[in-house]
């Protein structure tokens, strides 16, 4: 299993940093989009949806709604503000589950769940590679950085500390420690972030509170997918990636972080727009 891993790593990271970085535009709007699609593929079958046919269609419904979404920008704001909506109604979801389940269970329901996942990312990460203040590439890796920095302090803190449960009903192995050791990384980071680029103070309050609403929003979205698949009683989203599972067990948390993040952005005037 460490060697499939340890091997898919190796040939997806590079393909990822190239599409990422070096694409732009509609280039990169389609690399993007890819994967987005692969994703709705998979959250097809978290809906209910076993045929392949109905997979299939569903994944290129999403296609569609993305070209739309592409040839109409305006549409972006309406689109975050929904994501933002969503999010907070998942919170609350994934603390009540399993009891909030008789609320989403029906495939329709799940359906437009898996537009209000899916969209809103493609969407934020577009939004964040267009930025005004022509820092795209920069911010893409700080919402990166973020996640991956608060989820590898939440292993290590959760490990060592984690006794009582973050959501148990939902992800048995997440504990409020490694919530709190997950953040508290995430903040240090953060901190010296604005040291190093020599922020004002007000600045760095600003990128604190930022750093912390898409660091529990990124764990909210981890929850999210999880809960989806223990209702539908399955571990992975697919077997795409050896070692890894599926593309959304890959992407779960971003799929929350990124489209707040372009929220919190634009609130705050820090030239996404």
């Amino acid at each position: 299993m460490l060697k499939q891993r340890i091997l898919t790593a190796l040939v997806l990271l590079p393909l990822a940093l190239c599409g990422f970085f070096l694409l732009n535009g509609g280039a990169f709007a389609l690399f993007i989009g890819a994967v987005v699609t692969v994703g709705a593929w998979e959250w097809a079958r978290l809906a209910g949806f076993e045929a392949q046919g109905l997979r299939v269609g569903f994944a290129a419904v999403v296609a569609i709604l993305l070209a739309v979404l592409y040839s109409m920008p305006g549409l972006a704001p309406w689109l975050l503000g929904l994501a933002v909506i969503w999010w907070g109604l998942s919170t609350w979801l994934v603390m009540t589950y399993p009891a909030s389940a008789r609320y989403w269970t029906t495939k329709g329901a799940k359906v437009v769940i898996g537009l209000l996942v899916l969209l809103p990312a493609w969407e934020g990460l577009l939004l964040l590679k267009q930025s005004a203040s022509g820092m795209g590439n920069l911010l893409i890796v700080a919402v990166m950085v973020l996640v991956w920095v608060a989820d590898i302090g939440a292993y290590f803190s959760g490990r060592a500390f984690g006794k009582r449960k973050l959501a148990p009903a939902v992800s048995p192995g997440k504990s409020w420690a490694g919530l709190y050791g997950g953040l508290g990384i995430a903040l240090l980071v953060t901190l010296v972030t604005g040291w190093v680029r020599g922020w004002a103070a007000s600045q760095v309050l600003v990128a604190l509170v930022i750093a912390a609403v898409v660091v529990l929003v990124s764990v909210v979205g981890d929850l999210t997918e999880s809960m989806f698949k223990r209702q539908a009683g399955i571990k992975d989203s697919s077997q795409l990636l050896p070692g890894h599972g599926g593309v959304l067990d890959r992407i779960d948390s971003l799929t929350a972080a990124i489209p707040v993040f372009a929220v919190l952005l634009w609130i705050t005037g820090w030239g996404l727009l």
